[in-house]
């Protein structure tokens, strides 16, 4: 389905309703710097990662950023529970990214257990959405390929332009 597929009543309400079927996407030897560039620039919590066949792999996200910006001792399972004492600057957090920023993504991106495939009724679609607070990978569940990504951006942009 397409964008100027008109839905009719008879168009079943699925998630490929909803999701964007060009998502921009990073591949497991991309550098840490590339995929904070666009995760930047576009704004993105997370971009879906996927090889060359665009078979999933997982995802890259802000929570990757923050966690190599951040202290050890802070992010550690057993770490600090008070760090008010810690005196950091952006210059500190920033020197950090800049000893892994050459390093291929796949060292932190996150294998994703919330993926949907494209014929998932619309409603299950929405309560995913609202339950992850992210974006969703739409994988074809026979090949595991990445057929798009559903965002809150797309979902409400297809809920105002419904008519009424």
């Amino acid at each position: 389905m397409t964008a100027a597929t008109p839905m009719t009543a008879a168009t079943p309400m699925t998630a490929a309703t909803l999701m964007d079927p060009h998502p921009k996407v990073l591949r497991p030897e991309d550098s840490i710097i590339k995929g904070i560039e666009m995760v930047m620039k576009y704004r993105f919590r997370r971009l879906p990662v996927v090889d060359r066949d665009w078979i999933f792999q997982g995802v890259f996200g802000v929570s990757c950023l923050l966690r190599l910006a951040l202290p050890k001792a802070v992010m550690m399972e057993d770490g600090l529970e008070n760090i008010h004492f810690v005196r950091e600057s952006l210059s500190d957090l920033r020197r950090r990214l800049r000893e892994v920023e050459n390093e291929p993504i796949s060292m932190c991106m996150r294998q994703e257990s919330i993926q949907i495939p494209p014929d998932f009724p619309l409603l299950e679609t929405l309560r995913e959405l609202y339950l992850a607070r992210a974006s969703l990978p739409v994988v074809d569940p026979d090949s595991g390929k990445l057929l798009g990504i559903i965002s809150y951006f797309d979902a409400g942009e297809k809920i105002m332009a419904a008519e009424t």
